[in-house]
């Protein structure tokens, strides 16, 4: 009885902790990206890229991104403390600051980064350069995760080499 009710509390306080991560999985969307300098450094801090998905409204292949890999990423153990993952709407004048610390907009700073096609999922460092290619486009579905992993760990690994 004593082990049935031990194993009980440890399985509340597991669905306590989860319960944040569940909420915020829920919502449906990303964060959107305000200050690039900033989620970049805090991602640099964690030893991780700042995960950049160019996405629009209107792009049901950058809905499924979203959904199936990158909101997952976000509550997945081995990343949620290494990575930050935002959102660029190409199609949006929303205000953002840049990687220096200027005033842009979503729609100014997809052009500035030469995004025509969306979803494009990039990844940077701290200092605001690419540390690997991105992922353009939805590949191949059965494979988009590994893509996906491989190209976060590429980026890890840039950063230990500067």
């Amino acid at each position: 009885m004593y082990h049935f009710l031990k194993t009980v509390a440890r399985l509340g306080r597991c669905c306590l902790l989860a319960l944040p991560l569940a909420v915020s999985a829920s919502g449906g969307k990303l964060q959107t990206a305000t200050d690039l300098r900033a989620e970049a450094e805090s991602a640099g801090h964690s030893g991780g890229p700042l995960i950049l998905l160019f996405s629009r409204q209107d792009c049901p292949y950058c809905q499924a991104i979203k959904r199936d890999y990158l909101q997952p990423l976000a509550s997945n153990l081995r990343y949620r403390n290494k990575v930050v993952v935002r959102q660029i709407n190409q199609d949006s004048d929303a205000p953002i600051t840049d990687f220096r610390g200027g005033r842009s907009t979503h729609a100014r700073f997809a052009a500035a980064e030469r995004i025509k096609l969306v979803p494009v999922v990039a990844f940077y460092g701290p200092d605001g350069k690419r540390l690997t290619d991105p992922i353009i486009g939805t590949r191949l579905p059965d494979f988009y995760q590994s893509y996906l992993e491989q190209a976060i760990e590429k980026s890890v690994l840039a950063l230990k080499t500067r």
